[in-house]
C-alpha cells in the first residue's frame, strides 16, 4: 500500500530551535522510563494505543523515532478502538496512520451503546467506558501476539489519579509506569511517565497532529478528574514545581510511614534492647 506523507508545518528558526529541544526532552524522558522500568526488552512487540488525542499521538511518535537507535529490536503496532461515537470521524486515524512505515489496526466495538444502555441518565460514563474499552484492548493485544500494550498516559494524568484514588475512594493508588494485568496475561507500559502534559500539548501544536477530541459522549465536563486538574494548576502556580515533587513522592514510597498492614508488618514490630546493658539509677536531686 502506497503510503501517505503527512505533512508537518513550516516553522521559523526560533519556532525550529524550541521544537528541537522540546522533542530532545521528550525523547530524553521516555528514554529514561522505558530505562527505569524495563519497559520494553529485545523481541517484544509493543500494541500502541492510539486514540486520537494528542498524548497517544505523541507517544507513538516518539516511539517510533527511538526505536531506530534503541539498543534492543523491538515491533510497533498502532490500534485504535472505534467505540462507535456519534460524531467520530472514522477516515482521521486510518489517513494518519497510513502515513506511517508500521502496521495498524482500527478495531471496532460498539461500547458507547452498552454505556448509554447501562449508566443512567446524568451519570458520569467515563468509568464503565474505560473498563469495556480496556478488556477490548487487551483481548485484542493477545490476537496480535502483542506482549506489550503501550498507553498515553503522562506524568500530570499519574498525579491526578493519585489524587482522584485519595479523595473518593479512600486508596492511596495512582498509575504504575508498568503493569501486569489481574489475569497475568499482559503488560501494560506508560512510556510517557516522565513527560508533562504541557510539553506534550506543545509538541501536539508543532506537529499539527489531527486531534480527536475526547468530548463525543458528551459527559467530560462533570467528571472528578477536571476538579482535581484545577487544584493542581492552582498548586502550581502558587507554588512553581509542586507537582513534580509530589510525583516524586510517588517514586519514592516509604511503607512504615503509611498505615496498610498489608505492606508493612506492623504487627511484629517489638524493641530491641540488650538486656546485659547497665543503665544507671536516676537519682532525685531535692531542689
Amino acid at each position: 500500500m502506497t503510503k501517505r506523507r503527512f505533512v508537518v508545518p513550516e516553522l521559523s528558526r526560533k519556532e525550529r530551535t524550541e521544537f528541537n529541544k522540546l522533542q530532545k526532552r521528550l525523547r530524553r524522558n521516555v528514554g529514561n522510563a522505558l530505562s527505569d522500568y524495563n519497559m520494553i526488552e529485545h523481541g517484544d512487540k509493543v500494541m500502541v494505543c492510539l486514540s486520537g488525542g494528542k498524548d497517544s499521538y505523541g507517544m507513538l511518535d516518539i516511539l517510533i523515532n527511538l526505536r531506530s537507535s534503541a539498543p534492543v529490536d523491538f515491533e510497533l503496532v498502532a490500534v485504535n478502538l472505534d467505540q462507535k461515537q456519534p460524531g467520530f470521524p472514522e477516515e482521521v486515524l486510518p489517513r494518519y496512520l497510513s502515513s506511517l512505515d508500521i502496521p495498524f489496526y482500527i478495531l471496532e466495538k460498539d461500547t458507547y451503546s452498552i454505556v448509554q444502555e447501562v449508566v443512567p441518565e446524568g451519570k458520569t460514563t467515563c468509568g464503565l467506558c474505560s473498563r469495556l474499552r480496556r478488556g477490548s484492548l487487551y483481548g485484542f493485544a493477545q490476537e496480535l501476539g502483542a506482549n506489550k500494550i503501550a498507553l498515553g498516559h503522562h506524568r500530570d494524568d499519574i498525579v491526578e489519579t493519585l489524587f482522584l484514588n485519595m479523595f473518593f475512594n479512600g486508596s492511596l493508588k495512582a498509575m504504575p509506569p508498568k503493569l501486569l494485568s489481574d489475569d497475568r496475561k499482559n503488560v501494560v507500559i506508560r512510556p510517557l511517565a516522565y513527560c508533562k502534559e504541557k510539553d506534550l500539548a506543545t509538541f501536539a501544536r508543532y506537529k499539527a497532529y489531527p486531534i480527536i477530541p475526547c468530548n463525543l459522549c458528551g459527559s467530560q465536563d462533570h467528571l472528578q478528574r477536571v476538579r482535581i486538574k484545577k487544584m493542581l494548576a492552582e498548586w502550581e502556580r502558587e507554588y512553581p514545581g509542586r507537582t513534580e515533587t509530589i510525583f516524586r513522592s510517588i517514586r519514592n514510597v516509604s511503607p512504615s510511614q503509611l498505615g496498610d498492614s498489608k505492606l508493612f508488618d506492623f504487627d511484629s514490630l517489638r524493641v530491641e534492647r540488650d538486656t546485659d546493658l547497665h543503665i544507671p539509677a536516676i537519682q532525685m536531686v531535692e531542689l
